[in-house]
């Protein structure tokens, strides 16, 4: 026996409608869920959406859920909540965040599932697969007691590395960006707020997550001698040019890469992807990450929502995706 669920599937780059889809019973090891809310970023997910991920990275960018290529038919998507409907006892009826793309109801099997924690409201956890990215960041980073810290680009990822710095102890976080309006979020998160032109500098650390060629040089403004930019944007399928002269070899500045699809060297062995997802859970307990959440649409208003936010019409960090059709 099958159910009827419906799902959001990129036709073409540009161009996305919702299908019927078949959905099975789950099988022992397997669970049923119905969503509740999805996320959608203006920073991966819109790249897909353009059709911007080069040939070369269609394996490392897959989704865990995905179905079908990058250039469409597509199903895609990594930032969902639900409630279990079905499956083993003890999680029947509890709350789980899972990597799956724009569906009412999917099955997957168990281990795909982490339960929310009560503290944690099922509007504000489709910000965890991103507030997973902040925390393998950090752990790369390895950001000290006192460090001078900044962090380039105020779009979902940076303001969670901001939101999750502003409590460590001694040192100065400044969150920096070109639009003044991310200032209230800010804020919000307990950091400060800074114009590229007037960000202090002498860095010991910056995150960079605009995704911008003037973001990435600015950083290595900021930085003071033998300091690091780590690096967080994924340009897609740009080129992107990097400043490495003037100073850049004289102060022996470094540029180094985080991925979250690979847990940080710096934990393996002793922290595997669920034990790291479940940090990323417990840290949203903190209701100041309430403001990264811009905006809310219909599951239904899916397919005209999309290409409102590629193109920067509807101005937004995390758009939330609201699914309020419990029998469907």
């Amino acid at each position: 026996m099958t159910l009827v669920a419906h799902a959001y599937w990129l036709l073409r780059p540009g161009d996305g409608e919702i299908r019927t889809v078949s959905v099975p019973r789950p099988n022992v090891d397997e669970v049923l869920v119905r969503t509740l809310y999805s996320g959608v970023s203006r920073g991966t997910e819109t790249l897909v959406f353009s059709g911007h991920v080069p040939t070369s990275q269609y394996d490392v960018m897959k989704a865990p859920f995905q179905e079908g290529d990058f250039m469409g038919p597509l199903k895609y998507g990594y930032l969902n909540v639900g409630v279990v409907e079905d499956g083993p006892p003890d999680v029947v009826g509890r709350t789980v965040f899972c990597l799956y793309p724009h569906q009412t109801r999917y099955v997957v099997p168990v281990s795909a599932v982490t339960a929310v924690p009560d503290a944690v409201p099922a509007e504000r956890a489709v910000l965890a697969g991103t507030m997973e990215t902040a925390v393998n960041a950090l752990w790369d980073a390895t950001p000290r007691v006192g460090d001078r810290i900044a962090v380039v680009g105020a779009g979902m990822v940076g303001c969670c590395v901001a939101g999750v710095l502003a409590r460590f102890p001694g040192a100065r976080v400044q969150l920096v960006d070109v639009n003044p309006a991310r200032a209230t979020i800010a804020a919000a998160l307990g950091v400060e707020f800074r114009l590229p032109a007037d960000a202090a500098g002498d860095c010991d650390l910056v995150v960079h997550a605009s995704a911008t060629p003037a973001g990435l040089a600015r950083s290595l403004e900021l930085l003071a001698r033998e300091g690091t930019v780590l690096e967080l944007s994924w340009y897609g399928d740009r080129p992107v040019p990097v400043p490495l002269g003037e100073s850049f070899h004289s102060r022996r500045l470094t540029i180094r890469s985080s991925q979250v699809g690979t847990v940080s060297p710096a934990q393996q062995g002793r922290r595997g992807y669920a034990e790291r997802l479940a940090v990323a859970l417990d840290l949203l307990a903190n209701p100041a990450f309430d403001a990264l959440i811009t905006g809310e649409s219909r599951f239904d208003e899916l397919p005209d929502v999309l290409p409102r936010l590629a193109s920067g019409e509807l101005a937004a960090l995390c758009h939330r995706i609201a699914y309020d059709q419990p029998g469907v």
